[in-house]
């Protein structure tokens, strides 16, 4: 097993760039088209296309898990032991009525904290079980990995929570400070392992669009500041996909949340001067299937309605993302592409 020759660095960046890689492959199909879906003709085609993005995105703990378990080198057993143990304590299945209900994603802050322990057990265990780890390494792991996860779980859900009481605090203050507020709080949130989504909706915010905005800035600011280094697929996935592939990076090099947190400031600003509307949904999706734009032109009230969509959405985004290129990337050099490179999936 590989894992127990990597440095802590390298493993704690092989937990992160895992659940990165979870992230663009279960959420992003929805992302990309569930707008679309819902504005289509509900056929069975339609439905079906609708059932399978869904569930696609219940799958995250599965797929974050064997993407960690690549990255460690772990072999197929534990990988799979260790996305069973993800899968039971992310959050995506609940009681209700005496039955298993699975929906939306899970917690995914527990779900990159059970993926770490997780890992930590299987490599235990792999020592301690010898000749019968395939025999009993499976419900080992799921018992003490996912129990652990568990645990935590409540823990977790808490800290979303308190994180979506501060959200709400910012909503009462004057627009103008609301919109910036929320455009800072919002762009750090979707490049963290905490669900921007799932903030949004647990307190309400209705009517506020300056949060989606915030995302969708960051979205660009990073897109266009790591556009030499990593391919278009990538580049594109940033603001149609999700920012959060880009988590990894955020997180062990903090200095990059310095030109998102201007930018996504000054386009929050804009979008409250706008008087741009959201929901509780479109405030953590940003740009993904086009989410963000199509919710302001069914929501906001007032003239000239495109004119201010296409200024909060894409002009002062796009001109952000340039100024912080500029700024950070050609003059001051305190940023470099290669900090914004992903890996290849």
């Amino acid at each position: 097993m590989q894992a127990q020759k990597l440095s802590k660095k390298e493993f704690g960046s092989a937990i992160l760039n895992g659940n990165a890689s979870g992230i663009i492959v279960a959420l992003i199909p929805a992302a990309l088209v569930s707008q679309l879906l819902a504005a289509m003709p509900q056929t069975e085609i339609v439905k079906t296309l609708t059932m399978m993005v869904t569930l696609a995105q219940s799958a995250l703990p599965i797929i974050a898990a064997f993407a960690v378990g690549a990255l460690l080198k772990f072999g197929t057993v534990e990988s799979a032991s260790m996305a069973l143990a993800t899968f039971i304590a992310s959050g995506v299945v609940t009681v209700h009525g005496g039955q298993y209900v699975m929906s939306g994603s899970g917690v995914i802050l527990n779900i990159m904290l059970t993926t770490f322990m997780a890992s930590i057990v299987t490599i235990i265990f792999h020592k301690l079980l010898g000749q019968l780890r395939a025999v009993f390494e499976p419900l080992a792991v799921l018992v003490v990995g996912g129990g652990l996860g568990l645990l935590t779980l409540p823990v977790m859900v808490a800290v979303q929570d308190s994180i979506g009481a501060v959200v709400d605090a910012a909503t009462q203050t004057a627009p103008l400070i609301m919109g910036i507020l929320l455009g800072i709080i919002f762009a750090v949130l979707i490049v963290s392992p905490l669900s921007s989504v799932g903030i949004a909706t647990a307190i309400g915010l209705t009517g506020i669009g300056a949060a989606n905005t915030g995302i969708v800035t960051a979205s660009l600011v990073l897109a266009i500041m790591s556009m030499k280094e990593n391919s278009w697929g990538l580049f594109i996935a940033h603001f149609m996909g999700s920012p959060k592939i880009q988590m990894a990076n955020m997180l062990s090099k903090p200095k990059l949340f310095i030109p998102v947190i201007i930018a996504s400031a000054i386009a929050g600003g804009v979008s409250s001067g706008l008087s741009m509307s959201g929901t509780p949904f479109s405030a953590g999706f940003g740009m993904s299937g086009f989410i963000g734009p199509i919710t302001a032109l069914n929501e906001s009230a007032g003239s000239g309605i495109g004119l201010r969509v296409s200024l909060t959405f894409f002009i002062v985004p796009i001109a952000m993302a340039l100024i912080m290129k500029y700024i950070f990337i050609d003059k001051l050099k305190l940023v470099e592409s290669k900090d914004l490179k992903l890996p290849e999936v």
